[in-house]
This record gives structure tokens, C-alpha cells and sequence, in this order.
């Protein structure tokens, strides 16, 4: 039997049946005043009004993450407020009568007054409640679990991953439907998790006007605060609170484990090491910031490398992530993201972390010849000590998968264009403009013996089942790669202006590409993979408005959408190929068990 999601939510029922989201959120009529007030209001309209969060889960660890506002003034991005004692519960029931841990934790401004705990001496495979309690508050209850890995016994994975979920792109539909389900093990978000544009539309006809991203229905319904691109540490704190009063987002977080990653947009569009596509470095006297924390004259948008370290405080403040700096620890350049999860003897989940150290970006071509800087072994898109890391735990691997979290297609994807010379690809952002490191990993999947490697991607609003060739002519597969849509951001349909546009696109780039399998550009949505010993199978599903994918209405505006099963894909273990399945997954062969008081 195909698996079962708990009863459909609609939006409007879970604005109703969440107090502290129904404060937070209305549905329409959101201007950037409002925009701003909504985070306000999120804030004062209780302690816990930014809901709970947990991540990163072990075998026997957890993290647990909230925000409180202990004062009226200590909204986000404030930078005031007191010292705030937090308790915090972990059981093994719902309604708290078995309580397997208890603490106290402090939070201040200098955190934005967020809080994180690190669960530890837990059982594996078990499923958890947690809570936290403040000034005689106590918020909602999250239900989280630990890893299924355990020595000697094969348990059921199944990991929903998604990506792309701009604010103003549309309602979080998506993220209400992993919300519903009750089948997974954690949810992998692979970047893009909020966008820095401001909420300034386009002039009809005046290209590269405004930076509002998203459609058009939305603009006073669902803006960004603050109203303009962010900069700040407060402008980051506060993005990150706007898009924590989404009632769905919050759902999904309280209701399963998260394994985050940042892509680009939670800093800005197309970032490198040293730059980024959406940064201006240069300063400008005539506007400034003086939000809390920033370095001593920063101006405009500053110098990169500060940004940067703003958005990631701002990230590690408000994620559900543990701090790098004390979990993992391996060789590296800069603040370490990539960890590693272990799963028994069935799989490792790779998280890599591909923006802070990559080279910049170059053109693909230079003239009338391919750009040879795309295959300069000294340009990277990992650093060499992160590709060293992730290429022998591959190779060294005992595990019957090797998943490997991922932010930009891996697959080399030649463009489709008639006038594109022989060999051009089509994304330099993406690994085919640092080949030398394709190759790379490339050649340590065919080396990974027994161990199948699965790539799992976000970034390019489309879905996607590929082969891997070692050689775009050589016939062979050394793994696969599986890409989710986008929760809202514009994917293939909105870029060529129709679903019939986005159709001839997509049969454009298989034909050019025959090794990806499955491309669909008009859906989003998330994806699901479950993995056994035997196989692993992805499904993709998409949101869906009076049951349209998007083929004829605009599904992201709908507040009532549903998501809605759309195609699945395996690879058995063994073939590093990629087939169509034949339907929805069914039930999980176990279940997480139920905790004991300790």
C-alpha cells in the first residue's frame, strides 16, 4: 500500500489550530510595514512565537532549538534585552508524564536570544518529545527521533530532502506537506533556505529593475522583511524570524529532525570566496548601517568577507545546527559546515558545504573556444581538505550507500542551445565549472567498491534523475544523482514564460544530455528518498492547486494547495543506474521505537 500522510492540512486550519502561528501570520495584506510588524508581532506574541526546531541527529544525540523574547522590546535584530534562563524537557511521551532529560540554558542578546541544547546518552532509532519553558511560558511540543544506526541491525531510512523556499515566491504548501507526513527520518534542506532580495518589483520592460523575486499576486501579501536586500546582522536575524512565522515552516521544523546546509541566497546570489554575483563592494558614503554587531564602517554592501561572516552568524544563530567548531572537526579553510551521518550498515549521508571556499566563477566560453580556466585543477568548489575528507570516506566506506547532500548539480550538463559550441556546459555556478574537482570525486566513485554512491541536490528549481558517466562518451554509470524542485522559487516554467515553453526546454536538455533520466521543470515541491539494502527509490511531489501542477494555473498563490505524488525513480543496488519505479512508496519496513524513562 502506498504510504499513508496524516490528515490533509489546509492552510487556513492550521492558522486556526496554532495560536502563537495564527498571531504571527495573517494571509493577505502583507506590505512591507506589515511585513515587518508580522515579525513583531510573531515576537510579542508570545515567548515562543518563532516555534521549535531540532537537528543533526545521532544515534544517540539531538539537538534541540528555539527563540524566546523575554521583554516586549527583544524582537529580532533588536540587540537588547536580558540574560534569559530557558528549561528544556526531553520524553518519551507527548504529554510529558515520562521525562528522559531536563536542563536549564542561558540565552542574551549577543545570540539574538535563540537557544540550542545537545541531547546526549540517548537510544538509537527512538522517538522523542521536546519542550522548552520561560518566564511561566512553555512552547509548543516538538517530536523529533535519533538516527537509525545501530550495530548489527538494518533499520528503515527514509529522508525527505528539499531546497529554494523564497518567502516571496510563494506559500510554503510544501513544507506543510512534509509536515503531514509520518514517515520520515529527517528532513535535509540543501540550501536557499531563505533569499536576501528586497521587495522591490520590476519595471515592465526595464531589465535588471528592481529585486523582488516571485509572482506578482504576491506583492503586498507576502513581502520580505526588512524591505530592502540584507546587509546587516539585523537585517539577516530579522529574514530569518520573518520566515520562522510561516505557520507551515514551523509545523515542518516541530514535527521532524532537520540536517541543514546553506547554498548562496543566505548570503546572496552566487557567492565565492571572495565575492558574489549580488554584492557591490565598493563603498558608498551616502548609505550606511548601524544595525548591532556589524564591523566599524561597513558601508552599502560592504566588504564581502564581513557580510558573509554576518549571514553566517546570523544561520548558526537561527538553524538547527550544531556549531562547527565542536562537532567533527576535520582539516579545513575557514568555519567547517560538512559533517558526516551515520546510518548502521546501510548508508553515511555526506553534507558538504560548497560555497565558502569555491573559486570564482568564469564564463564557459571565451570567444568562439570553451573557456579552459573550467578545467584549471587550481580552481575549486569545495576546498582541497573538504574534497580529501569526502573522497576517502567514499572510498573507504563499508556501508551498502554512500548519500552525498549536495547544493549545485553535479552531473556534467551540456547546454541545449543550437548555437552553443560542441562540449559547452550549461551552468558554470554549478560542479561542471570547476571540472578538475568533478573529476575528482568522479573517479573516487567509480573506486568506492561495494558502495553505491547517491548524489541528492537542490538549487535548480527542477527535478532531475541522472546517471553519472565517468565520461560523457563512455557508456558507464559510477552513481546517480536525484535533484528535488524548489519549494517556491522560480523554476523552468516562470524563466521561459509557460509550462509548454519549460516542456520543450527540459526534452531539450535530455536529448543534449542523455544520461538525465527524468527532468521536470513546471512542479514544486519536495522529494522523498527511501533506502534498503536492495535499492533506493526516490519520489517526487509536487504542489498542486485544484490538482494542477502548474500546467495551467499558478500553483504558489493558492494558500489551499495540497501536494500531490507525481513520478518515482529507483536505482538497485549494484547498477549505479537510474529506472522509473512503479508508484509511491509504501509503508517503511519498521518503525523508530518508543522511548524509556532513564
Amino acid at each position: 500500500m502506498p504510504v499513508t500522510l496524516d490528515a490533509p492540512i489546509s492552510r487556513r486550519t492550521l492558522l486556526q489550530g496554532t495560536a502563537v502561528a495564527a498571531a504571527a501570520v495573517t494571509v493577505g495584506g502583507l506590505t512591507p510595514t506589515a511585513a515587518r510588524a508580522t515579525v513583531d508581532d510573531a515576537a510579542r506574541s508570545g515567548i515562543f512565537g518563532f516555534g521549535v526546531a531540532s537537528g543533526d541527529p545521532t544515534a544517540t544525540e539531538l539537538l534541540l532549538w528555539t527563540r524566546v523574547t523575554p521583554t516586549p522590546k527583544s524582537t529580532p535584530g533588536s540587540g537588547v534585552g536580558p540574560v534569559t534562563k530557558v528549561d528544556w524537557e526531553l520524553a518519551a511521551d507527548e504529554r510529558f508524564t515520562r521525562v528522559v532529560r531536563h536542563g536549564t540554558v542561558r540565552t542574551d542578546a549577543d545570540r539574538d536570544h535563540t537557544v540550542k541544547v545537545v541531547v546526549s546518552g540517548l537510544t538509537p532509532y527512538t522517538r522523542y518529545f521536546f519542550r522548552f519553558r520561560c518566564k511561566g511560558a512553555t512552547s509548543p511540543v516538538g517530536r523529533t527521533q535519533t538516527a537509525p544506526d545501530e550495530a548489527g541491525v538494518t533499520h528503515a531510512l527514509r529522508l525527505a530532502f528539499v531546497s529554494c523556499s523564497n518567502y516571496t515566491g510563494g506559500y510554503f504548501t510544501a513544507y506543510r506537506g512534509l509536515a503531514a507526513r509520518d514517515d520520515l527520518d529527517a528532513v535535509l534542506h540543501l540550501g536557499d533556505y531563505l533569499y536576501e532580495y528586497g521587495n522591490d518589483p520590476a519595471e515592465p520592460g526595464v531589465a535588471g529593475s528592481g529585486d523582488r523575486y516571485g509572482p506578482a499576486a504576491l506583492i503586498g501579501v507576502r513581502d520580505h522583511d526588512p524591505a530592502t536586500e540584507i546587509v546587516s546582522l539585523q537585517d539577516y536575524r530579522l529574514r530569518h524570524a520573518l520566515y520562522k512565522t510561516d505557520p507551515d515552516l514551523q509545523e515542518a521544523h516541530r514535527r521532524h529532525p532537520w540536517i541543514v546546509i546553506f547554498d548562496d541566497h543566505e548570503v546572496t546570489n552566487d557567492a565565492y570566496a571572495t565575492g558574489a554575483e549580488n554584492h557591490e563592494q565598493q563603498d558608498d558614503p551616502d548609505t550606511s548601517y548601524t544595525g548591532p554587531g556589524e564591523p566599524a564602517g561597513i558601508r552599502a554592501e560592504g566588504e564581502f568577507v564581513a557580510r558573509r561572516a554576518l549571514a553566517y552568524r546570523a544561520y548558526l544563530e537561527w538553524m538547527p545546527i550544531r556549531e562547527p567548531a565542536s562537532w567533527q572537526p576535520r582539516p579545513h579553510q575557514g568555519t567547517q559546515f560538512f559533517r558526516r551521518f551515520v546510518f548502521g550498515d546501510l548508508a553515511e549521508l555526506s553534507v558538504i558545504e560548497t560555497r565558502q571556499n569555491r573559486s570564482q566563477q568564469v564564463p564557459t566560453t571565451v570567444g568562439t573556444t570553451l573557456n579552459p580556466a573550467l578545467a584549471d585543477p587550481g580552481r575549486h568548489l569545495p576546498e582541497p581538505q573538504q574534497m580529501t575528507w569526502l573522497t576517502t570516506g567514499l572510498t573507504g566506506s563499508h556501508k551498502a550507500w554512500h548519500l552525498i547532500g549536495n547544493q549545485t548539480v553535479f552531473a556534467r550538463v551540456f547546454s541545449p542551445q543550437p548555437t552553443a559550441l560542441p562540449g559547452q556546459v550549461f551552468n558554470a555556478d554549478q560542479w561542471d565549472g570547476y571540472q578538475a574537482d568533478q573529476r575528482t570525486l568522479l573517479a573516487a566513485m567509480a573506486a568506492s567498491g561495494d558502495t553505491d554512491p547517491v548524489v541528492l541536490t537542490g538549487d535548480i528549481h527542477s527535478s532531475w534523475a541522472i546517471e553519472l558517466p565517468s565520461e560523457p562518451t563512455s557508456g558507464d554509470s559510477v552513481g546517480v544523482e536525484f535533484v528535488c524542485p524548489s519549494i517556491t522559487s522560480d523554476g523552468f516554467k516562470e524563466v521561459t514564460g509557460s509550462a509548454a515553453a519549460a516542456q520543450a526546454a527540459t526534452a531539450a536538455f535530455q536529448l543534449r544530455n542523455p544520461w538525465v533520466r527524468y527532468l521536470e521543470g513546471v512542479g514544486h515541491g519536495f522529494a522523498v528518498i527511501d533506502v534498503t539494502p536492495e535499492r533506493v527509490q526516490t519520489d517526487f511531489w509536487f504542489v498542486r492547486s485544484n490538482g494542477d501542477k502548474g500546467l495551467a494555473v499558478e500553483v504558489r498563490t493558492d494558500p489551499d494547495a495540497t501536494v500531490g505524488f507525481e513520478s518515482s525513480w529507483t536505482s538497485a543496488k549494484g547498477s549505479r543506474r537510474v529506472t522509473p519505479g512503479t508508484g509511491p512508496l509504501g509503508a517503511r519496513g519498521d518503525q523508530p521505537r518508543t522511548a524509556r524513562h532513564h
